[in-house]
């Protein structure tokens, strides 16, 4: 138990009305897990307003309310204290709560709309060849050492976040690398870390239906960079094109790494196989086993955030060298009848066209590229033709198909789709709605040599239709697929 005083240090409060000096069990910002006790933060979100729920929260337990604004009632014997934002006070009562986890480890953010896991992951994998102990904070999975917690948001609420530091604390862990969605650093979910660094991988077109316009995009990812204190380090994408806006503001010294531009940490492709990359890094020689030009950026920036964290060069080159593919992310399975498929997260035209690029750049052009695409539904619907247009241009054979739905029509998403495609390729695509199907049909069609890109769940191991999240693994099915093929 804390004080709610001690809780509540660094808050910005506006008004208080009751006794600070009260003991709290347990912060929660979600009224149905309130108890005896308990602190109250009620918060406006996206889809409902906690200061609707502030009497059902009282009623089961609350000794205390954080809000932005007073209810008309006041309940007799309850602390209310008024705060000018109560996401970002949540975020500070969290790690006032678990004793500030963040100042005794070494956190780094990755933020941007593509490469954020593969990046953190390959962080904590590097760090614990290293030596280290180390923490992963990831939409795949959370990870303490070598203990996996269970992921269910790119970045995790506030609380759960806090917590989670803590756990890795008590656990001696020394470095945690963190991905920072657009989301959490709009909803304030980061608020209250002490970060030592934060990487910018990239940014195209992705969660306008959260964000609306992709300026407001561009400013939730910049506002991390803004909220970094002086003496942590800020690595960006010199390559891309917002690569110097996002750290126009930031306090933090300023590292840049690029393949195209002299920079602080430039990588050069020496050679691009399907069994690795051959790669100059500040004229440093190194064989990787990732595949593709755009995984060039990713070991780049582990390089640099690396080198900023005080490692040996010679040491992290090694390390790097013994790296191999994130789950979900260019995932290579090669089969015994010489086909190769490829499972990969891409959802995202900039992520599918790195992809298929890569496997252009790569094959001998006697090879046919197949590729299974879908695109999820309650998400942004503009990149939706963006999708199938590159698909069908960068493709020999292309498979329509449903990706998560959620709760809009398969074939809805599917004709909005269709509607990027270009006359020249319309013989190139079919659309078979059912995706183990789809993936069972790209399969078949391919012949000796061929590649299959199944893209757009990666790691994922459901598929959620109208609030269900059923069973459902790319990989799995392919495999379950070349099996029956076997016979």
């Amino acid at each position: 138990m804390k004080l709610l005083k001690d809780i509540l240090y660094g808050c910005r409060i506006v008004e208080v009305k009751g006794n600070t000096n009260i003991a709290i069990e347990q912060i929660n910002f979600d009224s149905r897990k309130v108890g005896k006790l308990h602190c109250f933060v009620a918060i406006a979100g996206t889809v409902s307003d906690g200061h609707h729920y502030i009497e059902s929260a009282i009623e089961k337990g609350a000794i205390a309310v954080v809000c932005e604004e007073f209810p008309d009632q006041l309940a007799e014997g309850i602390t209310y204290v008024k705060v000018q934002d109560s996401s970002r006070a949540l975020g500070n009562m969290a790690s006032n709560f678990f004793d500030n986890p963040s100042e005794d480890l070494r956190i780094v953010g990755v933020t941007g709309t593509n490469g954020k896991t593969t990046i953190a992951s390959l962080l904590y994998e590097l760090f614990l060849q290293l030596g280290y102990k180390v923490g992963l904070v990831s939409t795949v999975e959370n990870k303490i050492n070598r203990v996996v917690k269970p992921s269910t948001h790119t970045t995790p609420d506030a609380i759960s976040l806090q917590q989670l530091l803590s756990e890795m604390r008590e656990a001696g862990c020394r470095f945690v690398f963190m991905e920072v969605s657009s989301h959490a650093v709009d909803q304030n979910r980061v608020a209250g870390i002490t970060f030592t660094g934060g990487i910018f991988t990239n940014i195209s077109h992705d969660h306008l239906d959260y964000h609306k316009t992709f300026s407001n995009y561009i400013a939730a990812k910049k506002a991390f960079f803004d909220m970094l204190p002086a003496d942590a380090f800020a690595i960006s994408n010199l390559d891309d094109a917002n690569g110097t806006v996002m750290l126009q503001n930031t306090k933090a010294r300023k590292r840049y790494y690029a393949v195209k531009r002299p920079c602080d940490y430039k990588v050069k492709v020496i050679e691009n196989l399907l069994t690795g990359l051959q790669l100059e890094i500040n004229h440093q020689e190194i064989h990787c086993r990732l595949i593709g030009k755009f995984n060039a950026y990713n070991i780049a920036a582990i390089y640099a955030a690396a080198l900023e964290l005080g490692q040996d060069s010679l040491q992290v080159l090694t390390a790097i060298s013994l790296l191999g593919p994130v789950a979900g992310r260019f995932q290579y399975i090669k089969t015994p009848g010489g086909i190769t498929v490829i499972i990969d997260y891409a959802h995202t035209p900039d992520a599918l066209e790195n992809v298929l690029k890569t496997l252009n750049d790569t094959r001998t052009k006697t090879e046919k590229i197949i590729t299974v695409i879908g695109c999820g539904g309650d998400r942004d619907k503009t990149k939706r033709p963006e999708m199938a247009k590159v698909a069908t241009e960068l493709s020999d054979r292309v498979v329509f198909t449903s990706d998560n739905p959620r709760t809009e029509n398969p074939t809805a998403i599917l004709n909005d789709m269709k509607a990027g495609v270009e006359p020249q390729h319309f013989m190139k695509y079919t659309v078979i709605e059912d995706r183990a199907e789809a993936i069972k049909q790209a399969i078949q069609e391919a012949n000796k040599e061929d590649v299959v890109l199944v893209a757009g769940k990666g790691h994922e191991t459901y598929q959620e239709i109208n609030g269900v999240k059923h069973p459902f693994d790319d990989a799995e099915v392919v495999k379950q697929t070349l099996n029956l093929l076997k016979k």
